[in-house]
């Protein structure tokens, strides 16, 4: 099995921009981008309803023809037809359902890709702009319900062309019943709509809901063991009762709700249906309509609950599908910290010096500097090392030129942060290490060297082609640790921060992978921050932050072997 994530055919850069501005303008852009499986799932479903409204009228004629024709041959001509529509229903039904799925999948991958895209875009930003709780919900419920509003789309254009097609046969054959058709089958339809903005509102409560408690679960399981050794579990397993509480009232909220809509689906065209039979049968009692076109006004106002139920459906489903694309389009709006500068400047080739005036730090280029300071000012300093920020003198620079000046395409290929946050995907080692590009084998052995992570790879069945569970939830803290850092050797970027890259590890791997890491990026600017003396006793330059970021000095130089 091959991790998708990096297969070009589902490259969400081939998605062109979403339209954002709203729920109503995201969801018309998906039917933009790709008409024709809607188009022909409206005109399939078109074909599978009116042999269902036709069947009556058939039905009615052939009575009426088998009373007046003794040779009884205007009945097989209609029970030919009949038989005709039946086939036709069937074959149009096949392709109905094959194109209701094509639009709903496409309507699911869309959106998909969208939504990776954007998170892609974001980063690092999106932790502070949204829950992870919103992401995970967008990219689960919110997309279902965007593609189950595809689905229905065919069954209801075709629901409306055969109620329509009804209505007028039956006013051509009575016009009283053709009017009573007219009003009732609206007026059932239209007395649902009231319905519907409570179901909504409920629908957009428990959606908001769902979002937090997602983030509570994740938190818990990310934290679990920090909250085993602070005896917290108990006081979070509590606050998450009480959201999931919540969540399951706002669940009940909106089911009944959604209740009383199925209910309505049912019980309003059922009194269409009794009150045209009573018309009916009362026109057949007159002798203004025949026996045979009572049968059929029966079976078309029966078949019309079939057209209301399904543009019950079709409504319930647009509401949910607009509060979804609702909350879609909120994670789109947000917009990364880090934009592309209207003329970016290029980067120097070679080795890079990052230099940040604000604290006067200073790495020089091809040479291993280890930061060390207060925990408070590290994780602050690592973010400002790799992410531009505001434009100014304190600007940090890479090369002698300003975060901010350079393409982020191009600085994301030449300047890499790893740190006890970044997470290991589902897949493949091999593809989890690589990201998606093609590093020779060599390459590979080199990196996992470095990290001391031969021996996790030759460990797991397959080697570095073995499957890793999402997060790597079935290796050690310290395994993982070094699968990331391996990871972030490969990639071989021009300058490497690395953030507490031995904090899970002990003393003696800590020390393989301080003078292995040391020999691997000789010549390639390196920046660490530890407080590790392994990682200053490897380091060609030291520098100490105090509590306060204008108390830095710089610490001894230290050398490592590496050429100055």
């Amino acid at each position: 099995m091959s991790n998708r994530l990096f297969d070009a055919s589902v490259d969400p850069a081939a998605v062109p921009e979403a339209d954002s501005r709203g729920p109503w303008a995201y969801l018309w852009w998906l039917v933009r981008i790709r008409p024709w499986p809607l188009v022909l799932a409206a005109a399939l479903g078109v074909l599978w309803m009116i042999p269902l409204a036709l069947v009556p009228l058939v039905i009615g004629r052939a009575i009426d023809a088998a009373g007046q024709d003794t040779a009884q041959t205007g009945l097989y001509l209609w029970s030919l037809l009949a038989l005709g529509l039946g086939v036709l229903q069937a074959l149009a039904g096949a392709g109905l359902i094959q194109a209701a799925v094509g639009a709903e999948a496409h309507a699911l991958s869309t959106t998909h890709r969208v939504l990776m895209r954007q998170v892609v875009r974001l980063g690092a930003t999106l932790r502070g702009k949204a829950r992870a709780g919103d992401v995970a919900a967008s990219a689960a419920a919110d997309v279902e319900s965007i593609g189950n509003s595809f689905e229905v789309i065919g069954r209801t254009v075709g629901a409306v062309v055969a109620a329509v097609l009804v209505a007028v046969a039956l006013t051509v054959t009575s016009p009283v019943l053709g009017l009573a058709v007219l009003v009732g089958v609206p007026a059932a339809v239209l007395s649902i709509g009231p319905l519907l903005r409570p179901l909504q509102e409920r629908d957009e409560a428990q959606r908001e809901l769902m979002g937090v408690a997602t983030s509570q679960a994740g938190d818990i399981v990310a934290g679990l063991r920090i909250l085993r050794g602070i005896g917290g579990e108990a006081a979070f397993a509590a606050r998450f009762r009480r959201t999931s509480q919540q969540v399951r009232r706002a669940g009940e909220s909106a089911g009944r709700m959604e209740a009383w809509l199925q209910a309505a689906g049912v019980f309003l065209p059922g009194l269409v249906t009794v009150g045209i039979v009573w018309l009916g049968a009362r026109l057949a009692l007159n002798g203004t309509i025949t026996a045979g076109e009572l049968v059929a006004f029966y079976g078309a106002s029966a078949f019309l609950t079939l057209p209301v139920s399904t543009a019950t459906e079709a409504a319930e489903t647009l509401s949910l599908a607009k509060v979804a694309a609702g909350r879609v389009c909120t994670l789109l709006r947000l917009t990364p910290d880090t934009v592309r500068p209207e003329l970016p400047e290029p980067l120097p080739a070679g080795a890079l010096a990052l230099t940040d005036p604000d604290s006067g730090i200073t790495a020089e280029a091809g040479r291993l500097t280890v930061l060390t300071g207060p925990a408070d000012r590290m994780a602050d300093l690592a973010d400002r090392l790799a992410r531009p920020g505001p434009a100014g003198p304190s600007a940090v620079r890479l090369g002698g030129v300003p975060l901010d000046r350079v393409d982020p395409a191009e600085l994301s290929a030449r300047l890499l942060r790893s740190g006890p946050a970044d997470t290991l995907f589902s897949g493949t080692v091999r593809e989890e290490l690589s990201a998606g590009s093609t590093r020779s084998r060599e390459a590979l052995a080199r990196a996992l060297y470095a990290a001391d992570a031969s021996d996790v790879v030759a460990a797991l069945p397959g080697g570095p082609d073995a499957w890793l569970d999402e997060g790597g939830r079935a290796l050690s803290g310290g395994q993982r640790q070094r699968l990331v850092l391996a990871r972030a050797l490969l990639a071989a970027p021009d300058v490497l921060v690395l953030e507490d890259p031995t904090a899970s590890v002990d003393a003696h791997t800590e020390a393989r992978i301080v003078d292995r890491v040391a020999a691997l990026r000789a010549g390639r600017t390196t920046v660490v921050l530890s407080d590790s003396p392994l990682w200053r006793g490897a380091a060609d330059r030291t520098v100490r932050l105090a509590a306060e970021p204008d108390a830095a000095a710089d610490g001894p130089h230290r050398s490592a072997g590496v050429p100055s």
